[in-house]
C-alpha cells in the first residue's frame, strides 16, 4: 500500500486530497500543529481513516521525526499562512510558514529519503501579482504583491533548487484560485456566498467588499488536487500551471451567488475601500495547455457550477441550525 504525507490537511485542498488519495487505496498520513486555534471539521468526515501526525513547519526536528514514522512515498505540502491580507498584518509568519517552512520540509525528506520520496509544493496565482503577460504559464515570469507571493516565490523556487541541487523528485503546482463549501469565509467567493445565504434569511442586511473589477480564474478545488496528484505520477518531475483558462470579476462572482438565491445584487452590495489590498492584483487568468497535454488534466466543474454549489452548501448549514 503506498503511504501518503499531508501538511495542511485539516485545510480545504487538504480535505479533498484526503478523499481522493483513500480512493485511490493510499495510507494517509497527516501534519497538524498543536494549537488551540486549529480545527478539524474539514477532515472529521475521515475518521479513523487517516492518522494525524503533530509536528510544524517551523520545527525541522518534528518533520524528521514523521518523516520517520510514516516513511511516506509521497508527500504534499500543503501548509501555509494562505490568506493573502493577513500576510501584510503578519509577514514574518507568513515567511516562516509559507516560506522557509518548505526548506524544513525538503531537508526534512533529503535527511530521511531523498531518492524514494516524491514532493508536492503548493506554488500558487499570486506569484505572478502584477502580470507580466496574459495569460500566464510555466515560464511567466513572477512579480508578486503580497508578502504572500513573495513566501510562495521563495518556495517555488527552493523546490526547484532541492531538485536541481539533490535530484530529488520535486514538483511545483501553480495553482490559480480554487474554491469550495470548505473555503473559509475570509476567502472573497465564501464571504460573498455565505453573506447571499444570510441576507436572504434575514441574517444580514448587506455586503462590504471590495474591488468588484478585480478578476480570477477560478476553479472546483477537487478538481485541482486531482491535478496534484497526477504531478507525482510522472516519469519525471516538473512545474504546472494548474488553471481553468477562463476569467470572471468579483462582480460576476457576486452576481452569480445572489442570483441563486432570488436577489438583486445591486440592493445589497456596498463597496468598501476597507477591503481594498494594499498592492492590488488585478487580473490573473493561468494556461492550462501544458497540464492538459502531458497530465491528461482538465476541469470538471464550471464557474456558475462552483458559486452555486458553494451558495447551496451555505444554505444547508443554516438550515440545520434552524
Amino acid at each position: 500500500m503506498k503511504s501518503a504525507l499531508i501538511t495542511g490537511i485539516n485545510g480545504q485542498d487538504g480535505s479533498y486530497l484526503a478523499e481522493l488519495l483513500l480512493d485511490k487505496g493510499y495510507a494517509v498520513h497527516g501534519v497538524v500543529r498543536r494549537s488551540s486555534t486549529e480545527t478539524f471539521e474539514r477532515i472529521a468526515h475521515l475518521g479513523d481513516r487517516i492518522t494525524l501526525h503533530q509536528a510544524d513547519l517551523n520545527d525541522l526536528a518534528s518533520l524528521v521525526e514523521v518523516m520517520q514514522t510514516v516513511k511516506p512515498m509521497e508527500v504534499y505540502n500543503l501548509a501555509a499562512q494562505s490568506f493573502v491580507p493577513t500576510s501584510w498584518k503578519q509577514p514574518l509568519l507568513t515567511t516562516d510558514v509559507t516560506a522557509t517552512g518548505v526548506t524544513r520540509m525538503l531537508e526534512a525528506i533529503r535527511l530521511i529519503d531523498p531518492k524514494g520520496v516524491r514532493f508536492y509544493q503548493a506554488s500558487s496565482s499570486e506569484m505572478f501579482g502584477k502580470v507580466q503577460e496574459t495569460p500566464q504559464t510555466e515560464t511567466t515570469a513572477f512579480y508578486p504583491r503580497s508578502p504572500y507571493g513573495v513566501a510562495k516565490v521563495y518556495g517555488h523556487f527552493i523546490t526547484v533548487n532541492y531538485r536541481e541541487s539533490y535530484s530529488m523528485y520535486c514538483v511545483s503546482g501553480i495553482l490559480f484560485n480554487h474554491e469550495s463549501p470548505r473555503r473559509g469565509k475570509e476567502f472573497v467567493t465564501r464571504k460573498v456566498t455565505d453573506a447571499a445565504v444570510r441576507i436572504k434569511l434575514g441574517l444580514q442586511k448587506e455586503l462590504r467588499i471590495g474591488n468588484l473589477e478585480a478578476r480570477r480564474d477560478w476553479g472546483f478545488a477537487a478538481d485541482y488536487v486531482r491535478a496534484m496528484w497526477l504531478m507525482l505520477q510522472q516519469p519525471t518531475p516538473d512545474d504546472f500551471v494548474i488553471a481553468s483558462g477562463k476569467t470572471h470579476t468579483v462582480r460576476e462572482l457576486v452576481q452569480t451567488a445572489f442570483e441563486h438565491v432570488g436577489l438583486d445584487w445591486q440592493k445589497y452590495t456596498v463597496q468598501d475601500p476597507a477591503f481594498v489590498r494594499p498592492a492590488e492584483v488585478d487580473l490573473l487568468l493561468g494556461d492550462p495547455a501544458k497540464a492538459e497535454r502531458v497530465l491528461g488534466w482538465k476541469p470538471e466543474v464550471s464557474f456558475g457550477q462552483l458559486i452555486r454549489m458553494m451558495v447551496d452548501a451555505d444554505l444547508k448549514r443554516y438550515e440545520a441550525r434552524s
